[in-house]
């Protein structure tokens, strides 16, 4: 029996919206017998000022049922996206009410036994990465999947009550099994170095030799002398990003990248220290290389990351029947991704279709994603629930 389904709408009014696709999910409901426990709803920024009101009417609809969720620039479900327009998308799962969790800032996971958990955060937390960090290791997994509320004027998060600011989500148990993999969305210009100086987020040596010259030289520019120069160069800098990853990870496959690497932006370059300033704190010993978005690789890893889940899927099927089979899954990509980075609109959301089936999928584009237990950029967390045995 189907233990997930999903809806999505747009309409100008966000009530009118959550009507629709709460028909579609009825309709599902009444077709299944599913009875839900647990719900998530992604909603875009123009129905952010309803979202209280929006979760309560979830709560009537379907007394019990424990809600998750996020505002992002855009949301997504099985085979669309929906970007600046009021849009919300919806999933129902029936999971063991003892097999998860929901947390927020005033209901810590605390010492509940968690596999792994799904979370979403606000961007401008202080220390968000060892809150992150802190997280998973309260899983025995030590495994995160999720990503950061996004807005361009307001950004929440939504765990049985709408909040702003830290982490919030919801913790699985050892019984709910998943499988999730991030897709990167870059692609290196030239070879990794190791960076042997810097101070703060200034990088000043890479393999002993100034940092600034190696990105120039994997830029094909000049050495930039002359203010008209720098001018000129501006666009292709701008457009530059940064892979860092640990020396003793394992090591990227020509200019793919894995999840071993966190892109970050280049915010600046230092002529008189011939250094380049990232938005990280770097550390001596580091490997790094620049790169650029690149579409091309991006479909190419989003195709990996789904072969990958098909494998592990029908290597369970076959060890036993009916155990590797998809039930749902959930979907976060980075707000600058989406079609118009994947080539049209809806794309990206088409080719997971294409890849996983016919299967209930939501999400949102969010200002960082989050898996294991680092903040990405530039990817795609893809996360799917099988079949309860």
């Amino acid at each position: 029996m189907p233990a997930f389904a999903h809806a999505h709408a747009t309409h100008p009014d966000a009530h009118m919206a959550l009507a629709l696709a709460a028909a579609q999910l009825e309709a599902q409901r009444s077709h299944t017998g599913l009875r839900p426990t647990l719900g998530w709803i992604y909603l875009t920024e123009a129905y952010a000022p309803q979202a209280a009101a929006l979760l309560a009417e979830l709560q009537l609809r379907w007394p019990g049922v424990a809600w998750v969720g996020a505002s992002g620039v855009g949301v997504c479900a099985a085979g669309v996206e929906y970007f600046d327009e009021p849009a919300l998308a919806l999933m129902l799962a029936e999971l063991p009410r003892e097999q998860f969790r929901v947390f927020s800032g005033t209901r810590p996971l605390g010492a509940w036994p968690a596999e792994c958990a799904q979370v979403h955060a606000d961007g401008g937390s202080a220390e968000l990465q060892e809150l992150l960090a802190e997280l998973a290791g309260l899983t025995q997994a030590g495994y995160l999947f999720g990503g950061l509320a996004s807005g361009r004027r307001q950004a929440l998060q939504i765990a049985d009550g709408v909040w702003q600011g830290g982490l919030s989500g919801v913790a699985f148990g050892a019984g709910v099994r998943l499988i999730s993999r991030v897709s990167q969305g870059c692609q290196a210009l030239g070879p990794e170095r190791r960076i042997s100086s810097c101070d703060g987020n200034l990088i000043t040596g890479l393999d002993e030799q100034p940092a600034l010259a190696a990105l120039l030289q994997d830029l094909g520019l000049p050495a930039l002398t002359a203010p008209a120069e720098l001018r000129e160069a501006l666009p292709r800098l701008r457009r530059t990003l940064v892979g860092l990853r640990d020396a003793g990870s394992t090591a990227q496959h020509g200019r793919a990248y894995g999840p071993e690497v966190l892109v970050r932006h280049l915010i600046g370059i230092d002529p008189a220290q011939r250094g380049v300033a990232v938005a990280e704190q770097p550390r001596p010993g580091q490997l790094l290389s620049f790169c650029e978005r690149n579409a091309e690789a991006a479909r190419r890893d989003l195709m990996r990351i789904c072969t990958e889940i098909r494998d592990a899927c029908e290597t369970l099927e076959a060890e036993q029947a009916g155990s590797g089979r998809i039930a749902g899954a959930v979907y976060i990509s980075c707000a600058g991704r989406g079609g118009p980075h994947f080539g049209a609109p809806s794309a990206e959301l088409q080719w997971l279709r294409h890849a996983l089936g016919e299967v209930p999928l939501v999400g949102f584009f969010a200002g960082g994603e989050i898996a294991h237990d680092k903040l990405y950029g530039y990817t795609g967390v893809l996360t799917v629930f099988l079949q309860p045995s």
